[in-house]
């Protein structure tokens, strides 16, 4: 007698749950992006289009080449490219002593500590700080004049200038380029160094021609971070200067809140060239990290 068998059916779910609870883990942050990021960003550039009654116009991307606004987007780009150039030097050494220089590893682990902390000191805090430290009656000013004689102020520095604003912005940028260049210094490998010794490179051959080359990527991508990071912070300014340095933030908040021309729509469109300007700056970031990570793997 011959058997017919039956076939078998599959008993898989038709929805994997895996999938299911990993989907619902990051559900918070796609929400979070959408309602904080995405749709007010999407909101900003349809409003920079925009007349206050709602028509179509180009009228606010025109009125971004005035010269009260062309001045304040100059005074911004100059004080993130100054913040930033100085940062990165400075960043960049204290990286080398801690990674390549020799230096105890307790030294390296307080100063990453230390970066951490001090990477996200800003705002107020940070702008406070500078007033009592370098201030016209701050402690360091102070110092200077009753013990050594010396008035900084009577210089010619002024810590509610341009000049200033740029030291304050050091503050935090010097302790990113630490913290982002550690890892870049760390994927130095060994043999390299020993392989152009064996080629009888000297140590300044090693770092023209071997390293700075593998680190230059790294190096200009963080500059251009840090220039991202300056160009878009507004609290650290707002409470160092107040509305005495016309820099685009500052002249942003001002529009969107009205006391400049009543007209929203501009300072969505100044918004716009902002999202432009550092979203260029990140983009050539992230391009020159990836390039940077080659030689990493």
């Amino acid at each position: 007698m011959s058997t017919v068998s039956t076939p078998m059916v599959s008993s898989a779910p038709l929805i994997n749950r895996d999938r299911v609870i990993d989907w619902l883990g990051i559900a918070p942050f796609i929400i979070f992006s959408l309602l904080f990021l995405i749709i007010p960003t999407l909101y900003l550039v349809a409003g920079a289009f925009l007349t206050p009654e709602g028509d179509l116009t180009l009228k606010n991307i025109g009125d971004l080449f005035t010269p009260s606004i062309i001045s304040a987007y100059w005074i911004s780009i100059r004080v993130s490219v100054a913040s930033a150039l100085g940062g990165a030097l400075i960043g960049f050494f204290l990286a080398w002593a801690v990674v390549l220089g020799g230096l105890p590893s307790s030294v390296r682990s307080t100063l990453l500590t230390f970066s951490g902390v001090a990477s996200n000191f800003a705002g107020v805090p940070l702008a406070f700080a500078f007033l009592a430290t370098l201030g016209r009656t701050g402690l360091v000013t102070f110092l200077l004049r009753e013990w050594f004689g010396f008035n900084l102020y009577g210089t010619g520095f002024n810590l509610l200038s341009f000049f200033g604003l740029t030291i304050t912005y050091m503050y935090f940028q010097i302790p990113l380029m630490v913290l982002i260049l550690t890892p870049a210094l760390d994927g130095m490998k060994k043999e390299w160094r020993e392989a152009s010794q064996i080629l009888g490179a000297t140590n300044r051959q090693y770092w023209t021609m071997v390293a700075m080359p593998i680190l230059w990527p790294s190096l200009l991508g963080t500059t251009l971070l840090l220039f991202a990071n300056a160009f878009g912070a507004i609290a650290t300014a707002f409470a160092l200067t107040g509305s005495s340095l016309n820099i685009v933030p500052i002249l942003l908040y001002a529009q969107i809140r009205g006391d400049v021309l009543h007209n929203a729509n501009l300072g969505y469109a100044i918004a716009l060239g902002m999202i432009v300007i550092t979203g260029v700056s990140n983009v050539l970031y992230l391009m020159l990290r990836m390039r940077a990570e080659r030689w990493q793997k």
